[in-house]
């Protein structure tokens, strides 16, 4: 008879989640399809473009809202730090395209591989937290850290193979490039996930 106010906040939430989720695919599908890189680099400005939106909305929702359900402070910087990842996820599309890269070597396979994996805890400890679970989260945080360290050890294979191998300047700048931010989406993701334990904390 009378049903749950929603509340807009967790709303929002879910909806970057749901939202990064079709950006890591179609990040994904960019990578092995690289002769289409310009058709999916469109596409990920529109979900990057979809996720200012919620971004937005949760703002807004702060400056009218008295009462929230975690400090504001964590609302506002865990928005913007979710914002972080897709604009890095959206950038390295961007990037992909503008370098005219062809194909994707094994590192980037890599890369992609760890920031999907980043990406799926990321969305798994969100939807934790809109259900209240908090101590779920905490698996899917410490994930996101082990992922994040693989990644730093994979920027540091990954350059140095690339400066011992690469004898096209250009071409080692634009690997380099790439390999950097691709590199910078995992740190967004632990970023995250460095607001959800501090979420955890002040709860218990």
């Amino acid at each position: 008879m009378f049903q749950k106010k929603k509340d807009i906040f967790f709303e929002n939430l879910l909806m970057i989640a749901k939202n990064l989720q079709l950006a890591i695919q179609v990040f994904r599908e960019e990578i092995s399809k690289l002769n289409e890189a310009e058709e999916y680099a469109l596409q990920l400005k529109t979900v990057e473009d979809m996720g200012d939106h919620y971004t937005h909305e949760i703002i807004l929702a702060l400056n009218r809202t008295f009462i929230t359900p975690f400090e504001r402070e964590d609302i506002l910087g865990l928005t913007l730090k979710l914002d972080d990842i897709l604009d890095c996820l959206e950038a390295c599309a961007s990037r992909l395209e503008l370098y005219n890269i062809v194909e994707a070597d094994d590192y980037m396979m890599l890369f992609t591989k760890n920031i999907e994996m980043c990406v799926q805890e990321v969305v798994y400890a969100i939807n934790h937290l809109v259900e209240k679970r908090l101590t779920d989260m905490t698996n899917h945080t410490h994930k996101i850290n082990e992922l994040e360290n693989v990644a730093d050890d994979l920027l540091r294979d990954s350059l140095k193979t690339l400066f011992s191998t690469c004898t096209d300047a250009i071409e080692l700048i634009k690997r380099k490039d790439i390999y950097g931010m691709m590199e910078a989406v995992s740190d967004s993701c632990e970023d995250v996930a460095n607001i959800l334990e501090g979420i955890m904390m002040r709860s218990s």
